[in-house]
């Protein structure tokens, strides 16, 4: 359980990371330098992850929990758009990473 949850924790920062990126790399170091640590934390939990869990269910629940995660913040915070077929296709996402956990067992 403890590698799932580690595998959670690593996908949230991969949605944080990807959320600052398109404002780091400027003139603000803070940021660059949060994204950068966030990458790298997102990346470790992954990695701790796949010592417990096989590696496609793991690497495909952190891309479906950090590409959910980031189109959910940009529909929420970033002014992208928010429709109905963007929210039934992140719910296929999180469809499918939910049964790779469960077929995993």
């Amino acid at each position: 359980m403890n590698a799932w949850i580690t595998l959670l924790i690593a996908g949230v920062l991969e949605i944080a990371w990807v959320s600052l990126y398109s404002r780091a790399f400027t003139d603000n170091h803070f940021i660059t330098a949060a994204t950068i640590a966030l990458m790298v934390g997102s990346f470790y939990g992954l990695s701790i992850a796949m010592r417990t869990i096989p590696t496609g269910t793991a690497y495909a629940v952190w891309v479906g929990i950090g590409a959910g995660g980031a189109a959910l913040v940009g529909m929420l915070f970033m002014k992208e758009p928010f429709t109905l077929m963007r929210v039934v296709c992140l719910v296929a996402i999180i469809g499918g990473a939910a049964g790779l956990k469960l077929s995993s067992r």
